[in-house]
């Protein structure tokens, strides 16, 4: 097995290496510090979330650095400020012994002119946000002409958050003779596309199947009714005593929801999501690598970047709309060798998502059913005898009080005194679910196909019966607007789900259904967004709606069909 001895990096690190407890690289690791180091070929490497991505790139890079020249020569950029923040933080460490390293972090959310500051007084890497780093490039603060090293980590994460303008235009500004290294989990056609224009002749390695979850990862799934997922997802968390993982939601809304319910329960939970502050995030956090938060709700962005390597479960309280967020998502847990658990609770139509995502992770689910009152009770009591078991008694402490405790107790007999012990904590478990309803939802055999045939109802499919009404927007393939992300933009807005039925998207603009009664609540939602600078404009009518193919159709021409004006800067919530 090939030690970091024998990778022949310098001593300062392998130094520093070894003082963190690492004798052997990682799989990924491995495979790519020995060839970075032998050669300046472009490389693209493959891997899951949680297998030592950083180092596999870092090291190698670090390695190569003049450390006479104070020019910025290599440049990191990964899709959220967590994640920057947290690979600053890890080429710190490894440069214990090389303290001439000057490493910076540039992300939104943060003031610019620190960040600005630290760039002029010269910094041998920058590891960058897409969104800040452009703006520091457009106003002149940061070269790329110098950038000898690229690396892209999470490429496909940044490419599924609509980063495509930005990296085109910061890789277009970087130097053609540079070594240039995209790091990602899956392969999306995007991802295929940005190599061949940024790529020359690139190596490829892949660690593990490709697009895969773990293998360490059981994945199970639990059927209920829609309005029914709260009070499944509080007797999973009851049923397993232990857990530390975090919840996903599709949206910010619901991430402060869930996490407001799970609080007034009486969980150890927080949320992360968009509309935190760097320092309010920052906080959360502390608290859940701590395990003073046991529960972290969070969406697919706000939890990019999130370095915790002990989670015991993951909890898809929504399925992802993008089959390879959950990829990313099951990547949380079992990580560093550890078994891990993804869970998910799905209603009937999502069942076809099931399918889909078995063969993308290239696993069987299993269908597990939602413990009962008396199944969860029984959890319960179980751990509390263990704790009661293992707790350590401080001889020295207790003893001056076991007079009083003898005289107080002593006309209970053995029985009563333990069922009196026991009901201190277990009462409240007792109460709850003392007439629980069974929260199952009986469907067919788990191979088989849904109801509609077998076909994979991804979009928010219309119920039988259902009554829909057409709406317009503003926003086409010309704005990288697909169904998920269309879905994801409404849902992100409006304060409660809405039922989306169907979708023709154009060049310009698109039509969809909306379930009716909600229509007065999508407008006034949708009054003051924007997607990407573009002001959102929603008209509700069906003119054209179905129609031929790009470009409109029918009689509608709407009036925000031309190019918008001003700058198109992206806006990106989590």
């Amino acid at each position: 097995m090939l030690t970091f001895k024998e990778t022949g990096l310098r001593p300062e690190l392998l130094r520093a290496i070894e003082e963190m407890g690492y004798e052997n690289p990682t799989e990924i690791q491995a495979a790519a510090i020995p060839a970075l180091l032998e050669s300046k070929t472009d490389l693209i490497a493959l891997a899951q979330t949680g297998t030592g991505k950083t180092a596999a790139f870092g090291l190698p890079l670090l390695n190569q650095l003049d450390l006479s020249n104070n020019d910025s020569q290599a440049l990191i950029l990964c899709p959220t400020r967590e994640l920057a923040i947290q690979i600053m933080n890890d080429l710190g460490k490894y440069t214990k012994y090389l303290p001439q390293v000057r490493v910076t972090a540039v992300y939104g959310g943060a003031a610019m002119g620190p960040q600005i500051r630290a760039i002029q007084k010269g910094t041998h890497v920058i590891v960058g946000t897409p969104g800040r780093v452009l703006d520091l490039v457009s106003r002149g603060v940061m070269q790329l002409d110098t950038i000898q090293t690229l690396v892209l980590d999470e490429a496909d994460e940044m490419l599924n958050m609509g980063f495509q303008k930005d990296l085109d235009a910061i890789l277009s500004e970087t130097p053609k003779e540079k070594q240039t290294l995209f790091f990602s989990a899956t392969m999306p056609r995007e991802f295929k596309q940005l190599t061949k224009n940024y790529m020359t002749s690139p190596r490829e390695i892949s660690v593990g199947q490709r697009n895969s979850g773990a293998s360490q990862v059981e994945h199970d799934y639990f059927v209920v009714h829609a309005k029914d997922r709260y009070e499944a997802l509080k007797r999973l968390i009851d049923s397993t005593p232990n857990i530390y993982g975090i919840v996903f939601c599709r949206t910010r809304i619901d991430t402060t929801d869930v996490a407001r319910k799970l609080i007034q329960d009486g969980y150890l939970a927080d949320a992360i999501n968009g509309d935190l502050s760097q320092a309010q995030r920052d906080e959360v956090m502390d608290r859940f690598r701590t395990h003073t938060v046991q529960l972290m709700v969070a969406t697919d962005v706000a939890a990019r970047g999130i370095d915790v390597h002990d989670l015991t479960h993951v909890i898809n309280f929504d399925l992802p709309d993008d089959p390879e967020v959950y990829v990313h998502r099951s990547g949380r847990t079992g990580r560093a060798g550890k078994s891990g658990v993804a869970l998910s609770i799905v209603h009937m139509r999502e069942m076809g998502k099931i399918r889909t995502l078995e063969r993308m992770v290239n696993k069987k689910f299993t269908r597990k059913q939602v413990p009962n009152g008396e199944q969860v009770c029984e959890k319960q009591l179980f751990y509390l005898m263990d704790k009661i078991e293992q707790t350590v008694v401080d001889e020295e402490q207790i003893t001056p009080y076991l007079p009083m405790m003898y005289e107080k107790l002593e006309s209970m007999d053995r029985e009563e005194l333990l069922k009196r012990v026991v009901s201190v904590e277990f009462n409240r478990f007792l109460e709850f679910y003392k007439n629980a309803p069974d929260l199952n939802v009986e469907v067919r055999d788990s191979r088989d196909r849904d109801r509609d045939g077998g076909r994979e109802r991804d979009r928010g499919p219309r119920d039988d019966g259902g009554s829909f009404t057409k709406f317009r927007i503003n926003l086409g393939t010309r704005d990288q607007v697909h169904p998920a992300r269309l879905m994801a933009l409404i849902n992100d807005v409006m304060p409660s789900r809405v039922r989306i039925g169907k979708i023709d998207i154009r060049t310009h603009e698109t039509f969809f259904e909306i379930a009716t009664g909600q229509e007065d609540a999508l407008l006034q939602a949708f009054k003051k967004e924007d997607l990407d600078g573009v002001k959102v404009e929603l008209l509700k009518g069906d003119a054209g709606f179905g129609g031929g193919g790009n470009g409109g159709g029918g009689n509608f021409k709407p009036k925000f069909s031309g190019k918008p004006k001003g700058p198109r800067k992206r806006v990106v919530k989590a």
